[in-house]
C-alpha cells in the first residue's frame, strides 16, 4: 500500500532515496525498483531484518536493476549515522506522530537531505485520527502509539520553519479510515470481530484487484477522510538562497 504519488515525488536512477522509519518497507521496496539506491531506516531490529530479506529476495528474482544498492540500516531519526547532504530524496511515512520531539527530527531530515533535494512527509490526517482517538484511549496510549494529531497547516508550519519549501500536498487510503474507526469500537486487538474481519478481506481484495468502483471512490473520499495527509517538500538550493539574500540587500 504505497502513500506517496510518485508523480509528485519523482525517483529514478541516480537518486539516492532515504526512507525514514520505513517499518515494514513498502516504499523502500518501490523505489527500489525504479532503480534508486535506497537504504531503509528504523529502530525496530525485526522490521528491519525483514526488509533486508525482502531486498536479497529482490535481488535474486531481478526485481531491480542490478547496479542499484539497498540495504536495511538501524539508529534513531533524532541522530542518524549519516553526512550532511547524503540523500537526494527522503520519505518520511507515519513517523512523526510517533516522535516525542519531532522538530528534532524534522531537523535530521533536513541536514541529510541534499539542497535542493525534495522529501515527502506523510501523518495520519485530523479528522480520521481525531474520531480513532474519540473512540478508543488504547489506540493511542499503547506504546509506541501515536502521541500528537497534526492538522495540515501545523505540520507544515514545523517543517517551513526547519527549513523546507512547501510544495503540494493530497490525501490518501481514505478506503481504510473506517477499517480503524471499527477497530477502535470493538477493541484495537479484536481482529476476529465479525465486522473487523468482513472490512480486512473488503481491503485486502481491494489491494490486489484494485477495482475501478473502489478506486473512483477512494479518489472522491480523499479530501473528506483520507486516513493520511502527504505533504511534498523541498530544501532550497544555495544558489537560490544567495540570489534571495543578494536581492534583499
Amino acid at each position: 500500500m504505497i502513500t506517496v504519488d510518485f508523480t509528485l515525488f519523482p525517483v529514478g536512477p541516480g537518486n539516492r532515496v532515504l526512507d525514514l522509519g520505513c517499518g515494514g518497507g513498502r516504499h523502500a521496496f518501490e523505489v527500489y525498483r525504479r532503480g534508486c539506491d535506497v537504504v531503509a531506516f528504523d529502530q525496530n531490529e525485526n522490521d528491519l531484518a525483514d526488509v533486508a530479506t525482502m531486498f536479497a529476495a529482490m535481488r535474486a528474482e531481478g526485481e531491480a536493476p542490478a547496479e542499484t544498492e539497498a540495504e536495511a540500516v538501524k539508529g534513531d531519526a533524532l541522530d542518524m549515522p549519516f553526512d550532511d547532504g547524503s540523500f537526494d530524496r527522503i520519505i518520511a511515512s507515519e513517523i512523526f506522530e510517533h516522535v516525542p520531539h519531532d522538530t528534532a527530527a524534522m531537523a535530521e531530515l533536513h541536514r541529510v537531505l541534499k539542497p535542493g533535494g525534495i522529501a515527502a512527509v506523510t501523518v495520519p490526517s485530523w479528522l480520521p485520527e481525531r474520531i480513532c482517538w474519540a473512540l478508543s484511549e488504547e489506540y493511542h496510549t499503547n506504546e509506541g502509539g501515536h502521541i500528537r494529531i497534526y492538522t495540515r497547516a501545523e505540520l507544515e508550519a514545523k517543517l517551513k520553519a526547519t527549513g523546507f519549501e512547501i510544495g503540494p500536498h493530497h490525501h490518501a487510503h481514505a478506503l481504510h479510515a473506517p477499517y480503524w474507526w471499527i477497530k477502535c469500537a470493538v477493541g484495537t486487538g479484536n481482529d476476529d470481530h465479525p465486522l473487523a474481519k468482513a472490512y480486512h478481506r473488503l481491503l485486502v481484495w481491494d489491494i490486489l484487484k484494485a477495482p475501478r468502483t473502489t478506486r473512483v471512490a477512494e479518489r472522491l473520499l480523499n479530501p473528506l477522510i483520507g486516513k493520511s495527509v502527504v505533504v511534498y517538500l523541498r530544501k532550497p538550493d544555495r544558489e537560490s538562497g544567495r540570489r534571495r539574500a543578494g536581492n534583499d540587500g
